[in-house]
Protein backbone atom coordinates (compact mmCIF):
# COMPACT_ATOMS: atom_id res chain seq x y z
CA UNK A 1 0.00 0.00 0.00
CA UNK A 2 1.25 3.48 -0.81
CA UNK A 3 2.03 6.02 1.95
CA UNK A 4 -0.81 8.07 0.63
CA UNK A 5 -3.50 5.16 0.78
CA UNK A 6 -1.50 4.49 4.19
CA UNK A 7 -2.38 7.97 5.49
CA UNK A 8 -5.89 7.79 4.50
CA UNK A 9 -6.55 4.56 6.10
CA UNK A 10 -4.93 6.09 9.26
CA UNK A 11 -7.34 8.70 8.68
CA UNK A 12 -10.31 6.62 9.10
CA UNK A 13 -9.22 4.25 11.56
CA UNK A 14 -8.37 7.42 14.23
CA UNK A 15 -12.18 9.41 13.43
CA UNK A 16 -14.61 6.24 13.23
CA UNK A 17 -13.81 3.77 16.52
CA UNK A 18 -14.19 0.09 16.59
CA UNK A 19 -17.95 -0.94 16.02
CA UNK A 20 -19.00 2.38 14.50
CA UNK A 21 -20.27 2.83 10.85
CA UNK A 22 -19.99 5.39 7.72
CA UNK A 23 -20.91 6.32 4.48
CA UNK A 24 -19.74 6.20 0.94
CA UNK A 25 -20.44 9.54 1.01
CA UNK A 26 -18.23 10.57 3.98
CA UNK A 27 -15.41 8.46 2.90
CA UNK A 28 -15.55 10.01 -0.30
CA UNK A 29 -15.12 13.68 1.60
CA UNK A 30 -11.96 12.01 3.61
CA UNK A 31 -10.76 11.18 0.33
CA UNK A 32 -11.53 7.61 0.12
CA UNK A 33 -12.67 6.70 -3.17
CA UNK A 34 -14.98 3.60 -3.74
CA UNK A 35 -12.36 1.86 -5.69
CA UNK A 36 -10.18 1.87 -2.44
CA UNK A 37 -13.08 1.29 -0.02
CA UNK A 38 -13.67 -2.26 -1.55
CA UNK A 39 -9.60 -2.48 -1.07
CA UNK A 40 -10.47 -1.78 2.73
CA UNK A 41 -13.31 -4.02 2.72
CA UNK A 42 -11.06 -6.98 1.01
CA UNK A 43 -8.20 -6.57 3.81
CA UNK A 44 -10.90 -6.43 6.29
CA UNK A 45 -10.19 -2.78 7.75
CA UNK A 46 -14.05 -2.37 6.69
CA UNK A 47 -16.98 -4.31 7.03
CA UNK A 48 -19.90 -3.68 4.49
CA UNK A 49 -23.25 -3.72 6.31
CA UNK A 50 -25.22 -1.96 3.27
CA UNK A 51 -24.67 -0.38 -0.16
CA UNK A 52 -22.81 2.14 0.73
CA UNK A 53 -22.58 1.74 3.90
CA UNK A 54 -19.68 0.58 6.08
CA UNK A 55 -18.62 -0.61 10.26
CA UNK A 56 -15.08 -0.80 11.57
CA UNK A 57 -14.90 -4.21 12.35
CA UNK A 58 -15.08 -5.44 16.35
CA UNK A 59 -14.17 -8.64 17.44
CA UNK A 60 -17.50 -10.15 17.82
CA UNK A 61 -20.04 -10.54 14.91
CA UNK A 62 -23.12 -9.21 16.62
CA UNK A 63 -25.27 -7.25 14.83
CA UNK A 64 -24.47 -3.35 15.07
CA UNK A 65 -25.81 -1.51 17.61
CA UNK A 66 -28.54 0.48 17.50
CA UNK A 67 -27.15 3.58 19.53
CA UNK A 68 -23.02 3.30 17.98
CA UNK A 69 -25.45 3.89 14.41
CA UNK A 70 -27.01 6.84 16.13
CA UNK A 71 -23.71 8.20 17.55
CA UNK A 72 -21.90 7.24 14.00
CA UNK A 73 -24.78 9.84 12.40
CA UNK A 74 -24.60 12.31 15.13
CA UNK A 75 -20.40 12.61 16.29
CA UNK A 76 -18.88 11.24 12.62
CA UNK A 77 -21.04 12.25 9.94
CA UNK A 78 -22.97 15.28 11.43
CA UNK A 79 -26.12 14.46 10.47
CA UNK A 80 -28.92 16.09 12.54
CA UNK A 81 -30.88 13.57 13.84
CA UNK A 82 -31.90 12.77 17.74
CA UNK A 83 -33.62 9.96 19.38
CA UNK A 84 -37.24 10.98 20.06
CA UNK A 85 -40.34 10.04 21.26
CA UNK A 86 -41.28 7.12 23.58
CA UNK A 87 -37.35 6.11 22.72
CA UNK A 88 -36.43 9.11 24.23
CA UNK A 89 -38.53 8.48 27.20
CA UNK A 90 -37.03 4.82 27.71
CA UNK A 91 -33.56 5.99 27.98
CA UNK A 92 -34.67 8.35 30.88
CA UNK A 93 -36.38 5.54 32.30
CA UNK A 94 -40.47 6.55 31.56
CA UNK A 95 -41.51 3.53 29.91
CA UNK A 96 -43.96 1.75 31.83
CA UNK A 97 -43.47 -1.79 30.18
CA UNK A 98 -41.05 -3.89 27.52
CA UNK A 99 -42.52 -5.71 25.15
CA UNK A 100 -41.95 -8.97 24.57
CA UNK A 101 -39.58 -10.31 22.25
CA UNK A 102 -37.79 -8.28 20.02
CA UNK A 103 -36.38 -4.30 20.97
CA UNK A 104 -38.87 -2.27 20.60
CA UNK A 105 -38.27 0.64 17.35
CA UNK A 106 -36.38 3.38 17.74
CA UNK A 107 -37.51 6.57 16.74
CA UNK A 108 -35.18 8.76 14.83
CA UNK A 109 -35.50 12.21 13.72
CA UNK A 110 -34.24 14.31 11.68
CA UNK A 111 -34.10 16.58 8.63
CA UNK A 112 -32.01 14.78 6.57
CA UNK A 113 -31.96 11.18 7.27
CA UNK A 114 -30.33 8.34 5.68
CA UNK A 115 -32.43 6.69 2.92
CA UNK A 116 -30.03 3.60 4.11
CA UNK A 117 -31.18 4.19 7.72
CA UNK A 118 -34.18 1.95 7.77
CA UNK A 119 -32.13 -1.00 5.93
CA UNK A 120 -29.56 -1.89 8.23
CA UNK A 121 -29.65 -4.82 10.19
CA UNK A 122 -28.83 -3.26 13.61
CA UNK A 123 -30.60 -5.25 17.35
CA UNK A 124 -33.34 -2.52 17.02
CA UNK A 125 -35.43 -1.36 13.85
CA UNK A 126 -35.28 1.99 13.38
CA UNK A 127 -37.87 4.62 12.33
CA UNK A 128 -37.41 7.63 10.85
CA UNK A 129 -39.54 11.16 11.26
CA UNK A 130 -38.96 14.78 9.99
CA UNK A 131 -38.22 17.37 11.99
CA UNK A 132 -41.45 19.14 11.30
CA UNK A 133 -43.29 18.83 14.81
CA UNK A 134 -41.74 22.36 16.17
CA UNK A 135 -41.59 25.54 14.85
CA UNK A 136 -38.01 25.76 16.55
CA UNK A 137 -36.23 21.96 15.54
CA UNK A 138 -33.89 22.25 18.09
CA UNK A 139 -36.10 22.81 21.68
CA UNK A 140 -35.95 21.00 23.82
CA UNK A 141 -33.05 18.45 23.06
CA UNK A 142 -30.76 17.48 25.76
CA UNK A 143 -27.37 14.81 25.59
CA UNK A 144 -27.70 11.63 27.32
CA UNK A 145 -24.89 9.65 28.71
CA UNK A 146 -25.50 5.80 28.31
CA UNK A 147 -24.92 3.19 31.39
CA UNK A 148 -22.08 2.14 29.50
CA UNK A 149 -20.08 5.28 29.25
CA UNK A 150 -16.68 4.24 29.52
CA UNK A 151 -16.83 1.85 26.80
CA UNK A 152 -17.76 5.31 24.62
CA UNK A 153 -14.61 6.94 22.76
CA UNK A 154 -14.24 10.44 23.50
CA UNK A 155 -16.96 11.26 26.13
CA UNK A 156 -19.62 10.89 23.25
CA UNK A 157 -22.92 11.25 24.75
CA UNK A 158 -26.23 10.36 22.67
CA UNK A 159 -28.47 13.66 21.51
CA UNK A 160 -32.68 12.79 22.40
CA UNK A 161 -35.64 14.29 23.00
CA UNK A 162 -36.06 15.74 26.63
CA UNK A 163 -38.95 14.23 28.62
CA UNK A 164 -40.66 17.47 27.77
CA UNK A 165 -40.49 17.25 24.00
CA UNK A 166 -40.74 13.48 23.57
CA UNK A 167 -44.15 13.05 25.25
CA UNK A 168 -45.43 15.47 22.86
CA UNK A 169 -43.58 13.39 20.36
CA UNK A 170 -45.09 9.87 21.46
CA UNK A 171 -48.33 11.66 21.40
CA UNK A 172 -48.52 12.37 17.59
CA UNK A 173 -47.80 8.54 17.05
CA UNK A 174 -51.56 8.15 18.28
CA UNK A 175 -53.77 5.96 17.50
CA UNK A 176 -51.73 4.71 14.73
CA UNK A 177 -47.97 3.83 16.93
CA UNK A 178 -48.98 4.52 20.32
CA UNK A 179 -51.91 3.01 22.38
CA UNK A 180 -53.83 5.41 24.67
CA UNK A 181 -53.28 3.15 27.19
CA UNK A 182 -49.57 3.11 27.04
CA UNK A 183 -49.28 6.23 27.31
CA UNK A 184 -51.76 7.14 29.90
CA UNK A 185 -49.36 5.00 32.04
CA UNK A 186 -46.17 7.12 30.90
CA UNK A 187 -47.94 10.46 31.52
CA UNK A 188 -48.62 9.17 35.37
CA UNK A 189 -44.75 8.80 35.82
CA UNK A 190 -44.04 12.39 34.81
CA UNK A 191 -44.04 14.18 37.52
CA UNK A 192 -41.14 16.54 37.65
CA UNK A 193 -41.76 17.99 33.81
CA UNK A 194 -40.90 21.44 33.67
CA UNK A 195 -43.26 24.09 33.05
CA UNK A 196 -41.02 26.90 31.40
CA UNK A 197 -39.83 23.98 28.76
CA UNK A 198 -43.41 22.68 28.60
CA UNK A 199 -44.76 26.00 27.49
CA UNK A 200 -42.25 26.65 24.72
CA UNK A 201 -42.74 23.59 22.90
CA UNK A 202 -46.39 23.67 23.23
CA UNK A 203 -45.98 27.25 21.30
CA UNK A 204 -43.50 26.13 18.82
CA UNK A 205 -45.91 23.05 18.58
CA UNK A 206 -47.31 23.38 15.19
CA UNK A 207 -50.41 20.56 15.37
CA UNK A 208 -53.12 21.90 17.26
CA UNK A 209 -54.75 18.10 17.71
CA UNK A 210 -51.22 17.98 19.98
CA UNK A 211 -51.58 20.45 22.43
CA UNK A 212 -55.29 19.47 22.96
CA UNK A 213 -54.22 16.16 23.51
CA UNK A 214 -51.08 17.16 25.63
CA UNK A 215 -54.10 18.47 28.04
CA UNK A 216 -56.29 15.86 28.09
CA UNK A 217 -53.70 13.58 29.50
CA UNK A 218 -52.39 16.43 31.56
CA UNK A 219 -55.40 17.03 33.55
CA UNK A 220 -56.41 13.30 34.16
CA UNK A 221 -53.02 13.19 36.21
CA UNK A 222 -52.77 16.51 38.17
CA UNK A 223 -48.97 17.13 38.20
CA UNK A 224 -48.09 19.69 40.27
CA UNK A 225 -46.58 21.25 36.98
CA UNK A 226 -50.43 21.33 35.58
CA UNK A 227 -51.01 24.26 37.69
CA UNK A 228 -48.17 26.39 35.88
CA UNK A 229 -49.91 26.07 32.43
CA UNK A 230 -52.96 27.87 31.44
CA UNK A 231 -55.00 25.91 28.13
CA UNK A 232 -55.71 29.53 27.33
CA UNK A 233 -52.29 30.83 26.76
CA UNK A 234 -51.94 28.27 23.60
CA UNK A 235 -54.12 27.89 20.84
CA UNK A 236 -56.22 25.21 20.75
CA UNK A 237 -58.32 25.72 17.74
CA UNK A 238 -61.67 25.96 17.04
CA UNK A 239 -64.56 22.90 16.21
CA UNK A 240 -64.37 19.02 16.52
CA UNK A 241 -61.15 16.92 15.83
CA UNK A 242 -61.81 13.43 14.74
CA UNK A 243 -58.82 10.97 16.16
CA UNK A 244 -60.32 7.53 16.27
CA UNK A 245 -63.47 5.97 15.59
CA UNK A 246 -65.56 5.11 18.34
CA UNK A 247 -64.40 7.33 20.70
CA UNK A 248 -66.47 10.63 22.43
CA UNK A 249 -66.02 14.03 22.15
CA UNK A 250 -64.11 15.39 24.97
CA UNK A 251 -66.40 18.09 26.69
CA UNK A 252 -63.34 20.58 26.98
CA UNK A 253 -60.85 20.22 24.93
CA UNK A 254 -62.79 19.27 21.57
CA UNK A 255 -61.19 15.76 20.40
CA UNK A 256 -62.09 12.50 20.03
CA UNK A 257 -60.65 9.99 22.59
CA UNK A 258 -61.14 6.78 23.86
CA UNK A 259 -64.47 7.09 26.29
CA UNK A 260 -62.74 6.29 29.53
CA UNK A 261 -60.94 9.90 28.87
CA UNK A 262 -64.27 11.91 28.53
CA UNK A 263 -64.83 11.72 32.06
CA UNK A 264 -63.00 14.50 33.94
CA UNK A 265 -62.97 15.07 37.54
CA UNK A 266 -65.12 18.05 39.00
CA UNK A 267 -63.19 20.77 40.47
CA UNK A 268 -60.57 20.18 37.69
CA UNK A 269 -58.72 23.97 37.62
CA UNK A 270 -58.10 25.97 34.19
CA UNK A 271 -54.94 27.20 35.92
CA UNK A 272 -53.73 30.29 37.11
Amino acid sequence: MSAQKEGKLKNVLKAVPAGFVVDARWLENHGVSRFLTRKYVDRGWLERLERGVFRRPTPHSAPPDWKSCILSLQKIMGYQVHVGGMSALDLQGYRHYLPLGAHPPVWVYGSDTPSWLSRLNLDAPLISRPLSLFDDPLLGLTEYKHGNAPTLPWGWTLRISSPERAILEALDELPAHESFHHLDMVFEGLATMRPRQLTALLQSCRKIKLRRLFFVFADRHKHVWRERLDPGDFNLGTGDRALITGGKIHPRYRIMVPPEFVDVPTGDADGP
